[in-house]
């Protein structure tokens, strides 16, 4: 567990990562942040793409788990129930006490465990902290002004990305 930026993969979108990746790695259990990661902020259920995703991940055995720091009292629940993911919401992200609960419910350990997310300062940090494979995407909108300027201000920590990778998704 260490306290580090620097997110370990790097992928442009979430549908970008496959499960052939996911098992070379050794991670077994996914942990996804929702908001605009995989589903914009101003989604209220799960695109096409986003269920061919998770259906395909799961076709695959890697098991899935929505670690979120939305404290709305419906947007997570309802795509949990739409795409049958367990979920903890309000998870505190950068603190890695949401994932370390989720690996625990979920019988996991940090070596088969991964954290998907869009955010540097509390999706990356979190997943470093919890000792899990770190693997950043670009968020699904940038619309929003401090949105972007958050983005601009991680843009180092992407940069020294050591494993930026480009695969398309692929349902292996």
């Amino acid at each position: 567990m260490g306290f580090s930026l620097v997110p370990q993969y790097a992928f442009r979108r979430y549908t970008d990562v496959a499960p052939g990746f996911l098992n070379r790695l050794g991670v077994r259990f996914l942990m996804l942040d929702l908001d605009n990661t995989i589903a914009k902020y101003s989604e209220h259920s799960p695109s096409e793409v986003a269920i061919e995703w998770i259906t395909c991940m799961k076709s695959k055995d890697i098991e899935l788990f929505f670690i979120s720091n939305s404290k709305r009292e419906t947007r997570v629940d309802s795509f949990s129930e739409a795409l049958g993911v367990d979920f903890v919401k309000n998870a505190g992200k950068p603190s890695p006490d949401g994932l370390m609960s989720a690996m625990a419910a979920k019988g996991y350990h940090s070596g088969e465990s991964a954290l998907l997310g869009d955010q540097v300062f509390t999706d990356m940090l979190a997943g470093n902290r919890a000792g899990v494979t770190s693997i950043i995407v670009r968020p699904l909108s940038l619309k929003n002004p401090l949105l972007f300027l958050r983005f601009a201000a991680e843009a180092p920590f992407r940069a020294i990305c050591p494993n930026k990778k480009r695969n398309g998704f692929a349902c292996e």
